[in-house]
């Protein structure tokens, strides 16, 4: 294992789990059928929780640009690595959502509503207001990057050039009861997608995809999700900066 098919299996469980519930909740004639966002938001934050099981030990289980970028920006993973990272991700975040399609697809095909059939695959906003929607997406990165440096660092050697540092470092309970809490107290106004992998690559698959009468991919809204959490990522290691002074 090496930490781009850690980080590859990693977002790839995040995204199959994650878009799964959500597929499952709002596609028409499925068992969990109209189960509601407290079951979403669960899921989504034990989909998390999963995917660091698998990529924590060896990759850190970033799962996610927006902490890769908060953690290289705080000096704290190499930028040369981002690259590499970032790729993974998208894969991984991919071949998630492909797979949700395959598992789906009668239940997309029972679908009528094209909204209902993007939001497997990407966020959107509950009312939309894009600079708004951007500060939702930054503030609830803001708090996902922050708390992931601010209470690892007290027991990790950052020292150690070996040291991996990511969503792993909280352990994988911690940071699932982490994304619970921000997807249930934040994310009512853009799902929450605090995660440009999450969000792009599956919004691309939905291009790509031969799913029917799907509708548009809303690319006007697809920028959001991408560089509100890459500046809230990037706020929250600035304030760690500032007060590890």
């Amino acid at each position: 294992m090496t930490p781009f098919i850690a980080e590859l299996l990693g977002t790839f469980f995040l995204i199959l789990l994650g878009s799964g519930v959500v597929a499952n909740v709002s596609l028409n004639k499925t068992i969990g059928h109209n189960s509601g966002w407290i079951v979403i938001t669960f899921a989504w934050g034990f989909a998390v929780f999963t995917g660091v099981v698998v990529a924590g030990p060896v990759s850190g289980a970033h799962l996610n640009p927006a902490v890769s970028v908060g953690l290289a920006f705080a000096g704290l993973f190499p930028w040369e690595n981002l690259a590499s990272y970032c790729l993974a991700q998208m894969i991984g975040a991919s071949l998630g959502a492909l797979t949700v399609w395959l598992v789906y697809k009668d239940h997309f095909d029972a679908t009528e509503d094209k909204n209902t059939k993007l939001g497997v695959f990407s966020t959107s906003p509950a009312i939309r207001n894009l600079p708004r929607n951007f500060f939702s997406e930054l503030v609830g990165t803001f708090a996902l990057v922050f708390v992931i440096l601010y209470f690892s660092t007290p027991t990790l050697q950052l020292n150690d050039a070996n040291t991996t540092i990511g969503l792993g470092s909280l352990g994988a309970l911690p940071v699932a009861i982490l994304v619970v809490v921000i997807g249930m107290s934040l994310g009512g106004t853009t799902g929450y997608a605090i995660n440009p992998a999450r969000d792009l690559a599956p919004r691309i698959m939905h291009a790509m995809l031969p799913i029917n009468n799907k509708g548009t991919s809303q690319w006007d809204y697809a920028w959001v999700p991408v560089l509100g959490p890459i500046a809230g990522a990037c706020l929250a290691s600035s304030l760690y900066l500032v007060l590890s002074q």
